[in-house]
């Protein structure tokens, strides 16, 4: 009798065994995909972690329907490092496989696929299985497997699938197709023949009866000397009212030429740069003192004030481990950062360098997954967000967790619900390689464990090149509105530093943590606030189309014309978010150009690089944003960076309200005056006396760190105390509030520490679900493994009880 014992991509926490022959048994190795029958007509892809010879006690083994690997595509290691997810986040195994997995390389029985379009295709290379499929597919345009099954009449049908996907003929029906095209922008300059003064006085004698011509001749004149920068041919039609047909007939008559830049995507073309990295005497000492750390600490972390150059840092190790045939991993906290930093490493290490994240379809996943376990040439280097922790490494050296502080790094919904950063440590730990974290701002915990010794801990206070760190100017929101000297959300010191900053001919960002034009429409009659009729949360005006949206479960409803509930037509906004900033500015710097950045304009797979790439080349003067301006992008020409309004991220119901305000606000005063010229910061706010704003005027990370820390402290909080945080939904209001009683009260007997609980949180109701959270704090001193396993226990007795059966709990640990 041979078994295999496999982990199926479904929310399960065991494993299952099923019955194989001996010639497989000889064959199958662990980390290989087989496809096995699981309920009653159900087909999954399995993945292989034992192959052994005990018979399951409690059920008959089925069979497998076959096997899809020719070799492992999954190492022993990563087996090891997704068990220890499980196990420390408290999530079932087939969570993990499914969260890790590329999407394409799990096929179920109810996946759809469907035909590539506008493709040649060679019948006569398709063998007679394939070509069913493809005549089927000319027929209608998508097929489920359940339907190739048929059409094929056998039971083995993903190899013939897959070779079809490998043959780039099929698609999975997840995908989105994007269609991109790189953005050509046509510039013009003026003949390099006219550029002396006899030049120019010929120019002028060549057009003195063609007056339109001229006009656009003088006009570039103007324009180029304002602007010291290239200059669009759309720019200089538009500033001299006059038509692309005669900008044309210039170029015809070789007076101007015309010339496109372009940025360009996921292939490097560039060419690679020679001239070694040259670190300052700053950057030398931290890179010495980041290898020294290395020879006795796993973990080493590098704390520079933003702009200090740790990206060159990260280059320099980057190159030690490369050459020595080692894969590095770069963690980044958000997607819109591979962008800039793909190119910045791209000059150092060409094609050596692959991406990673979500906004990638599922073959190009696919084809980087394959490149990591090979160990091939192109995934030297593998940048990603937090999945790419998950990408089967065979050598791995080093893992770079840029920016360690930021909230994105820990999952979320669905489980498995890790820390990425957490996650990392542990998987350089099976690997023997070493982790650096990298932050301006450092979260408590970490700078914590550096200065208990448990992490190496590098330090660099000055910025690159000695530019001077941005001034920081506070101006009272209380006071201006009072003396009447705000236009809209703007303070007339704003206004001025804004306008000051544009005549220099330098780019501004301005932050508003808030997307949306306002967060609450309200009738000045009776006080109504339309609401959302799923959550517990009032409805965000979207104002360029018109409608209230709920920014949770994503119900709209068109902008009501009178209130809904006493029909006067009375109606007012309150609060403001991005959209209504960039409305403003419009009205205000009529002829600015603007731009902004959420979430509702960077939807696309590029949404974020042309957004990046227009304010790179300067087509945008004020860019207007949420916290996804905050992370470590790095611009040269931006002087001043405005803050709307700081108070909004300090006062939330949550123990790292002022720990986040406080990495947030420098984070985005660090965008500010990062080449020779000083830059400055406005922050607006209510309270400009508040302890957190004052650390962030005088750049005190260490104040901030040793008040948070005593505060921690008394109220038993990380880094003291370890969090696990239950949140319990239901539909039923009533089922939902004793159940949640009963499970806090059992957890509060058997568990010797703090368990609070059961809360409302602030938001007490998501798309028809109550919500109830339980918080449990665990002690330094107590064993977290014990402890976890009481929980269990609890929760599957809980689980055991028939009316608390449909409650949907899941466990976070270390949530935040």
């Amino acid at each position: 009798m041979y078994f295999v014992e496999v982990i199926l991509p479904l929310s399960l926490a065991k494993t299952f065994t099923y019955s194989i022959s001996e010639a497989e048994f000889h064959y199958i190795k662990k980390g290989m995909r087989v496809a096995v029958p699981f309920g009653k007509s159900k087909i999954y892809t399995a993945l292989v972690i034992e192959i052994h010879q005990n018979k399951p006690e409690l059920y008959e083994a089925k069979e497998i329907h076959q096997i899809l690997d020719e070799k492992p595509i999954v190492t022993e290691i990563q087996i090891s490092h997704w068990q220890w997810i499980a196990s420390y986040y408290m999530c079932a195994i087939g969570d993990v496989y499914r969260g890790a997995m590329p999407s394409a390389l799990l096929l179920e029985s109810e996946t759809v696929i469907s035909q590539k379009q506008d493709l040649f295709v060679d019948e006569s290379l398709l063998s007679d299985d394939e070509y069913l499929v493809y005549q089927a597919l000319q027929q209608q345009s998508s097929l489920k497997v359940q339907d190739i099954i048929s059409i094929l009449n056998k039971k083995n049908i993903f190899p013939v699938i897959q070779k079809l996907i490998d043959k780039n003929i099929l698609v999975l029906q997840e995908e989105m197709l994007e269609t991109y095209k790189p953005k050509l922008v046509r510039y013009v300059r003026l003949h390099s023949k006219y550029d002396s003064n006899a030049g120019l006085s010929e120019l002028l004698e060549t057009l003195k009866n063609a007056n339109k011509q001229k006009e656009i001749v003088l006009g570039y004149f103007q324009l180029s000397a304002t602007e010291k920068k290239p200059l669009t041919v759309k720019k200089l039609v538009e500033a001299t009212n006059s038509s692309s047909a005669i900008v044309k007939a210039l170029i015809e008559k070789e007076i101007f030429e015309d010339y496109f830049l372009q940025e360009d995507r996921v292939n490097f073309k560039g060419k690679i740069t020679d001239e070694l990295l040259q670190l300052s005497t700053a950057q030398q000492t931290a890179f010495d003192g980041i290898k020294e750390n290395f020879t006795q600490k796993e973990v080493c972390l590098l704390h520079g004030v933003t702009s200090s150059g740790k990206t060159e840092i990260y280059i320099k190790l980057i190159e030690e481990y490369i050459d020595s045939g080692k894969q590095v991993l770069y963690l980044l906290p958000e997607i819109a950062l591979t962008t800039q930093l793909v190119g910045r490493l791209r000059t150092y290490f060409g094609n050596k360098v692959a991406v990673f994240h979500s906004k990638y379809n599922n073959n190009e996943r696919v084809e980087v997954w394959n490149q990591v376990l090979q160990n091939s040439e192109k995934a030297q280097v593998v940048i990603g967000a937090r999945s790419a922790l998950f990408l089967p490494f065979d050598n791995l050296g080093l893992i770079i967790v840029d920016e360690e502080h930021e909230q994105t790094f820990k999952q979320v919904d669905p489980a498995p619900r890790y820390h990425a950063r957490d996650a990392a440590i542990v998987l350089a730990h099976s690997h023997k390689s070493k982790v650096l974290l990298g932050s301006a701002t450092p979260s408590l915990e970490t700078y914590f464990n550096a200065n208990s010794g448990k992490f190496g801990l590098v330090e660099i206070s000055e910025r690159f090149g000695n530019v001077m760190m941005p001034n920081i100017e506070l101006v009272d929101l209380k006071d201006k509105y009072f003396r009447k000297k705000m236009t809209g959300h703007f303070s007339d010191v704003l206004i001025a530093e804004i306008t000051n900053a544009l005549t220099l001919g330098e780019q501004v960002i301005l932050f508003q943590n808030r997307r949306g034009y306002s967060p609450i429409i309200e009738c000045m009659t009776c006080g109504h606030v339309p609401q959302c009729q799923q959550c517990d949360v009032s409805l965000t005006y979207h104002k360029h189309n018109n409608q209230l949206r709920c920014h949770y479960c994503g119900y709209t409803m068109a902008k009501p014309t009178h209130c809904h509930s006493c029909s006067s037509v009375d109606l007012a906004t309150k609060g403001f978010g991005t959209e209504q900033i960039e409305q403003e500015l419009i009205s205000i710097f009529s002829n600015a150009k603007t731009g902004r950045m959420d979430q509702d304009t960077t939807r696309g797979k590029f949404g974020f690089e042309k957004i990046i790439d227009s304010f790179k080349n300067r087509e945008i003067d004020i860019l207007v944003g949420t916290q996804m301006l905050a992370k470590g992008l790095d611009f040269d020409n931006v002087s001043l960076v405005g803050i709307m309004n700081a108070d909004n991220m300090l006062y939330h119901p949550d123990f790292r309200a002022f720990e986040r305000s406080f990495q947030m606000m420098t984070q985005v005063a660090g965008r500010a005056g990062r080449s020779e010229k000083q830059g400055k910061v406005i922050i607006q706010t209510y309270n400009p006396n508040h302890n957190t704003i004052q650390q962030v005027t005088n750049n005190d990370y260490l104040g901030m760190y040793k008040e948070q820390l005593y505060d921690r402290q008394i109220y038993k909080y990380p880094p003291y105390f370890r969090i696990i945080k239950l949140t319990l939904k239901q539909r039923d209001f009533e089922k939902l509030k004793e159940g949640s009683m009963w499970l806090y009260q059992v957890l509060a007997q058997n568990l010797n520490m703090p368990v609070l609980g059961p809360e409302e949180p602030a938001i007490s109701r998501i798309r028809n679900e109550f919500i109830r959270t339980i918080i449990i704090k665990i002690p330094q001193e107590t064993s977290i493994t014990i402890t976890k396993k009481t929980i269990q226990k609890i929760l599957n007795s809980f689980e055991a009880v028939a009316q608390y059966r449909a409650i949907k709990v899941a466990l976070n640990v270390d949530f935040y």
